[in-house]
């Protein structure tokens, strides 16, 4: 009975060592994978980034120019109407009676 406790103690270590070789060898399989993962994200992910950014102050930049040259002078103009066409009802009434 003796040696069947040793034979089974003797096959557990070794079973675990195994299992601990193996586990290391995934361990070191996974900081590879972890390594090329971050490579990735800055080789891809980063350009697109910028790309977002760039587009965003071309927008930024669209959006002041359309504002500046058109929409300003617009509703300047539309104020203008609007008053002229407020005068002209006025004045069109005549004098209180």
């Amino acid at each position: 009975m003796g040696t069947t406790l040793t034979l089974v103690r003797d096959i557990a270590i070794i079973v675990l060592a195994l299992e601990s070789l193996v586990i290391g060898f995934l361990l070191i399989l996974l900081a590879i994978q972890i390594r090329g993962l971050a490579k990735m994200l800055e080789e891809e992910v980063k350009p697109i980034l910028d790309s977002a950014s760039e587009t965003v102050s071309t927008m930024r930049g669209t959006t002041t120019f359309v504002s500046d040259t058109l929409i300003a002078p617009l509703v300047g103009a539309a104020s203008f109407a609007t008053a002229l066409g407020k005068v002209m009802r006025v004045l069109r009434r005549g004098p209180k009676r």
